[in-house]
């Protein structure tokens, strides 16, 4: 279970986007650490093969990400994913697990699962547009997991949550990394600290820091301050 990033780079005109990038991933929660326009999202994308690389490759277990064998093993929760207000989250996952191609019994079951593991079972018959924002992104990643992915990557999922909500994500989010590759994009520190197994930070397209926690040899929310300083 290897996701190899080698030598990714992405160029937009006269922009670097992401810039000679190279990494291996295995099990586990791996925080993306990183301001607002560091180029999180773009690495993101091409890491779930929405973008080619403009130099360098990624792939999976030998597999290129822009594989369709590659996408039966990826769960992706981008910032703003798409939904139907009007369904409720029971139709919403029915719908999406078709898409997947899981037949209707098994996806019912999997469903009512997925509900209650992210504590949306009392709100499985309930329409999404009355859904908190923090209800919205629990849905988006049962969404993502559907299919039983290898590979889950989370985009700002906590973006705009209450504190009370990023608990709730937070405690999802290890429970994942325990049997997967858990790639989880953010500009707050306190998303990834103490879940993350190993924490990327990257600015202006490179990579700044990879390893643990604890090997930043400070306090992270100071050592992301040195780095980016008031960076949002």
């Amino acid at each position: 279970m290897d996701l190899i990033v080698n030598g990714a780079t992405k160029r937009y005109k006269n922009k670097v986007a992401i810039d000679n990038v190279s990494f291996t991933l295995q099990k586990g929660v791996i925080g993306l650490l990183g301001a607002n326009g560091a180029g999180k999202s773009t690495l993101m994308r091409m890491i779930c093969g929405i973008l080619n690389p403009s130099e360098g490759e990624i792939t999976y277990d030998g597999i290129s990400v822009l594989e369709e064998d590659y996408r039966n093993v990826l769960g992706y929760l981008p910032q703003d994913f798409g939904y139907y207000p009007d369904f409720t989250a029971i139709d919403f996952l029915m719908y999406m697990s078709a898409l997947k191609g899981i037949n209707n019994k098994d996806a019912k079951i999997k469903s009512m699962k997925l509900l209650e593991m992210v504590g949306l079972t009392d709100n499985a018959k309930q329409k999404i547009k009355t859904f908190s924002g923090g209800m919205k992104q629990r849905l988006g990643i049962a969404q993502a997991i559907l299919n039983d992915p290898e590979v889950i990557i989370l985009d700002e999922p906590t973006a705009g949550l209450d504190p009370k909500e990023r608990v709730k994500f937070r405690n999802i989010i290890k429970e994942l990394g325990k049997d997967n590759i858990v790639l989880l994009s953010t500009h707050i520190v306190s998303d990834i600290e103490k879940i993350a197994d190993r924490i990327i930070m990257i600015k202006d397209g490179q990579i700044v820091f990879d390893g643990k926690e604890e090997e930043a040899g400070k306090d992270l929310e100071t050592f992301y301050l040195d780095i980016f300083g008031g960076e949002e």
